[in-house]
């Protein structure tokens, strides 16, 4: 007697299942989340055979368990190879995502070229594209590699046989929201889908020791389209971000069992493909005016990589009732915070006026370091006086008015000497001497309080 299809429910946002449906996931708590899932029995065994550990397991004594080194393959495209942290791991498993459009299968396919110029067989599994439109975009960059094999294919079932057929030195599947299991009634892209295939194709990469990039679809709130669990079950997620209407790309680690998280690429979208960026301060800093007000320079922090970059602001009489705040790559309730710090603690007239915020090239910038950057140029803003040149701002602004310190101040230090600024002004520590080690021929001031900062900027 044939096997009858079981009902179950499973949570769209964590991926937890339950045989009984439930209007609260009992494991994450989100209301509504619980999807009916039909699993058919299981028709294809032999693709969920793959099993690299073995079926019995001791413990091993701490002392006795001898460090393991990764041999890294290594990669031409430095950018990648230090959010990757050095280079691909075999079997790996690392998940990038981002926007559509965004550049992931550009990135990816000239990192399979890359790979393939050292000889190694790559396989691209393309579930969304025809191997077609894949060649254009290959002919496109001028990639042009007999150790390259495309496979336009959903079926899981079929790629896995190809894997084991080929036996190729990296996979790339784009995307895994694609691909389905032909042993699950539930479409490609569901949440049993996503999971199940994940997990098979993890499993495999890990026993063949190949490893595995995968392509992750993101939500219209940016996070990454699927249950979380997702990003549990790869070494290294990695998320592509970028202005569309800009041409440069973000590149970072938001998780990595073999290196930093800490580590930032910067690539420029061309006609060429994907091209790294090596000095990105001196780019975003080339079409700067430097006698123009409402201009000020932060220097945030990318990971470990400090990035010079151009905060703008524009401050005009309002002609309604309620003026506007508008914010371009910094947050907007700390916008909302430094505007009224300047009204409360400087005395600036801000309630009739509109102001708007921008960060030259499409950068965001998430860390308090820029604070006195984005104060500098409202107000320089607002009283029509041009900031100089050569001067960088690097603080925290308090709600008291004040400047608190911030973190790796030497190397912020260092990257505005070496782009030729030779002046700064950074918070002055109280009772304690501040730790920094002064560039030859930079000046550096200290200011204890916003308004002592304002006044040094703009005298």
């Amino acid at each position: 007697m044939a096997a009858k299809a079981r009902t179950t429910y499973v949570c769209s946002e964590c991926g937890h299942s339950q045989a009984k449906w439930s209007g609260k996931c009992s494991h994450c708590g989100t209301w509504n989340a619980m999807v009916e899932m039909k699993i058919a029995p299981e028709t294809a065994p032999q693709t969920r055979s793959v099993n690299p550990f073995p079926d019995h397991i001791e413990p091993v004594a701490l002392s006795q368990i001898e460090n393991e080194r990764y041999p890294r393959i290594h990669l031409p495209m430095i950018e990648l190879g230090r959010v990757l942290g050095g280079g691909i791991v075999p079997g790996g498993v690392v998940l990038i995502s981002g926007d559509p459009g965004i550049g992931k299968s550009t990135l990816l396919i000239q990192m399979a070229a890359a790979i393939a110029a050292n000889g190694a067989k790559v396989l691209y599994v393309s579930g969304e594209e025809s191997a077609h439109q894949i060649k254009q975009r290959a002919a496109r960059l001028g990639i042009k590699s007999e150790q390259i094999f495309l496979l336009a294919d959903v079926s899981l079932d079929n790629i896995v046989a190809q894997i084991e057929r080929l036996q190729p030195h990296l996979i790339i599947v784009d995307s895994i929201q694609a691909v389905y299991l032909q042993s699950y009634q539930p479409s490609a892209g569901s949440v049993t889908q996503v999971r199940e295939c994940a997990s098979l194709l993890s499993r495999l990469a890990k026993a063949q020791n190949i490893p595995l990039f995968l392509v992750g679809h993101v939500t219209k709130e940016g996070s990454l389209a699927g249950p979380r669990i997702l990003e549990h079950m790869v070494d290294t997620v990695l998320y592509l971000e970028g202005d569309r209407f800009h041409s440069y790309r973000l590149l970072r680690s938001v998780k990595n069992r073999f290196g930093s998280t800490n580590e930032v690429g910067v690539f420029e979208m061309k006609a060429e493909g994907m091209v790294e960026v090596t000095n990105p301060s001196e780019v975003f800093l080339a079409e700067r005016l430097p006698n123009a007000s409402g201009s000020a320079i932060a220097v945030p922090m990318e990971g470990t990589r400090p990035l010079l970059v151009e905060v703008q602001a524009l401050v005009s009489t309002t002609s309604f009732p309620q003026p506007r705040r508008t914010a371009n790559g910094i947050d907007f309730n700390r916008l909302l915070l430094i505007t009224a710090v300047l009204a409360k603690r400087i005395g600036l007239r801000l309630s009739d006026q509109d102001i708007f915020v921008n960060v030259v090239g499409g950068l965001k910038i998430n860390e308090p370091a820029s604070d006195l950057a984005i104060a500098v140029a409202i107000t320089s803003s607002i009283r029509n006086r041009a900031v100089a040149a050569d001067v960088v701002f690097l603080g925290e602004v308090g709600l008291s008015g004040e400047l608190r310190s911030v973190s790796q101040l030497n190397r912020r230090l260092g990257e505005a000497h070496k782009l030729g600024f030779s002046s700064a002004i950074i918070p002055r520590r109280v009772g304690k001497p501040s730790h920094y080690e002064q560039p030859p021929g930079m000046t550096i001031h200290e200011a204890r309080s916003l308004a002592q900062a304002i006044e040094l900027a703009l005298k």
